[in-house]
């Protein structure tokens, strides 16, 4: 999977796991409540049967008053009477306070219900009986709304995944068939820009030619368009690219690539300007290497100023190239990784260079700095 389909399906993901499972979340915490309020109802009416128990007995001991009157307690429940004055009589209990203006509260984990009597019985009028909250039916809930909630998050992650793919279905197809195009693009023009540039060079070697200055400009169009064949093959390639990763003399490398782009570098009449130290060598496939330097010199090239200066330094810890060109914006240096995305639109070009650049940095865990003044100048450091 492509690291553009990768994100859009974690984007499609996010945005649909998130919104259902706080959706489900609402409705679970709804369910949730409702039922543990059943179930402190159903343990409240435990409480209102044990106090019309003691209200039947207090009547009963009442009607026969016989000695010795034998409080009717609970080992279950707690409970207390009181006068009609609200003082304390007796129990098997006695609260630090009572709420009298509630029926059914609540402190702590405890249970209190009040019921008044009519007629009295014995001079009691009012029955305060407390029981502590039983928590295990409320635990059980919890834990049954909770794996509610698992078995939801886990059934929505494998929708979500199998959505997600039909989501980017077209997406992947419309990639495919932009790959093929440049796929067979590529293989088609690369034929003839390589007979070109050859004949170019046969023409400079064994002729006395008038046209030269046609001739430099037929050379650097088809070297722009050989180095952008190369980029796009490398873009198509990149995923299962195979890299022979070796001990690579880059200041070589380097040398031959500022020969290539010689002729670039001559019709822009700009000043070079290097600073390379001998045999540094380097870690890294050749090819990516090549990508590498061809993408910050065309780059440096292209937006450079004419007649401008083009400096280019390699030592043993990086590789750094500064043009004096048109320099880039502040806002925009962080945009300038993303493929496709040009922040100058007065020259050429589809974008991929420094997406490119940054590809290869990341492959080989670089680091990858651009210093900029806007219209002044850039300068492109790779440190190893």
């Amino acid at each position: 999977m492509l690291q553009s389909e990768k994100r859009s399906l974690v984007r499609f993901l996010f945005i649909y796991l998130s919104s259902t499972l706080l959706l489900f979340l609402l409705a679970t915490f709804i369910f949730y409540d409702f039922q543990k309020q059943n179930i402190i109802h159903n343990q409240n009416s435990q409480l209102n049967q044990e106090a019309l128990r003691i209200s039947e007995s207090l009547r009963q001991l009442s009607s026969t008053f016989s000695a010795p009157l034998v409080y009717p307690k609970t080992e279950l429940f707690s409970s207390a009477i009181y006068n009609l004055d609200k003082s304390y009589i007796f129990g098997s209990f006695q609260p630090n306070s009572v709420l009298w203006e509630k029926e059914y509260y609540q402190i702590d984990n405890t249970l209190f219900y009040i019921q008044e009597l009519y007629p009295y019985y014995l001079g009691v009028s009012y029955i305060v009986v407390s029981k502590e909250i039983n928590q295990e039916p409320i635990d059980d809930l919890f834990n049954i709304s909770l794996l509610f909630l698992c078995i939801a998050g886990i059934f929505f992650t494998i929708l979500g995944i199998f959505l997600g793919k039909l989501f980017i279905a077209p997406m992947k197809e419309s990639i495919e068939k932009m790959n093929r195009f440049i796929e067979d693009t590529t293989h088609e023009f690369n034929t003839p820009i390589s007979t070109i540039l050859t004949n170019i060079e046969l023409i400079d070697t064994f002729y006395e030619s008038e046209a030269k200055t046609e001739l430099k400009r037929i050379e650097v169009a088809s070297k722009n368009l050989s180095r952008l064949y190369e980029d796009l093959s490398f873009l198509k390639l990149n995923h299962d690219y195979h890299r022979k990763v070796i001990s690579l003399n880059i200041s070589e490398l380097l040398k031959e690539r500022i020969e290539y782009f010689k002729t670039l570098i001559e019709v822009k009449e700009l000043k070079l300007i290097k600073n390379i130290e001998q045999n540094i060598y380097l870690t890294i496939d050749k090819n990516d290497a090549i990508r590498l330097i061809d993408n910050l010199l065309s780059n440096a090239i292209k937006y450079n100023k004419k007649e401008g200066s083009l400096t280019i330094r390699l030592n043993n810890k990086q590789l750094s190239v500064t043009d004096t060109g048109i320099g880039i914006k502040k806002e925009d240096i962080k945009l300038i990784h993303t493929r496709f995305k040009r922040v100058n639109k007065s020259e050429g070009g589809f974008g991929i260079g420094l997406d490119i650049v940054g590809q290869v940095v990341k492959c080989y865990q670089f680091k990858f700095d651009i210093n900029s003044i806007y219209t002044q100048h850039t300068e492109v450091i790779i440190t190893w």
